[in-house]
């Protein structure tokens, strides 16, 4: 199964969207170069680690990936914060988006859980060649079908 199949990368790919149009709908904070630029930087940091974490050939990197997009998301949540610090988002704005970026982190830490959990420690360290599904058996429930309607 590929990344693009797991509801963690799908969720925050939606969330990368839901950061831009934030900034576009705010002229004060579609203004702020530094915070507006870091925060979209450490929102595609997230779908982004989360895929580089899958395309490894080991558990011990994609939790490692996983971590970081963890971190990532932390890094969102302050941002948003100071976004509404500075009266760039208000009130429900900011609720809904801190309700997004804190469903993915424990998205993102209960599929850590279950990885340090796991016998199955990748295919790095296997002799034989095996199908890219198996890699991921036990892991159904962090897997959809793929929503191509966006």
């Amino acid at each position: 199964m590929a990344f693009e199949e797991t509801k963690i990368w799908q969720e925050s790919r939606k969330l990368v969207n839901s950061i831009y149009l934030a900034i576009q709908n705010s002229t004060a904070f579609s203004q702020d170069y530094a915070l507006g630029n870091q925060i979209k930087r450490a929102a595609i940091s997230i779908p982004s680690n989360i895929a580089e974490g899958f395309e490894r050939s080991t558990n011990k990197e994609l939790i490692h990936f996983l971590f970081i997009a963890k971190g990532s998301a932390g890094e969102v949540r302050t941002q948003l914060w100071l976004a509404s610090d500075l009266n760039f988002l208000n009130k429900k704005e900011l609720d809904a988006l801190i309700d997004k970026v804190k469903t993915i982190s424990k998205m993102i830490q209960g599929m850590i859980n279950y990885l340090q959990k796991s016998e199955m420690k990748g295919t790095k360290y296997h002799n034989e060649l095996r199908e890219p599904e198996a890699e991921f058996q036990g892991l159904e429930h962090f897997f959809q079908t793929r929503d191509t309607s966006e």
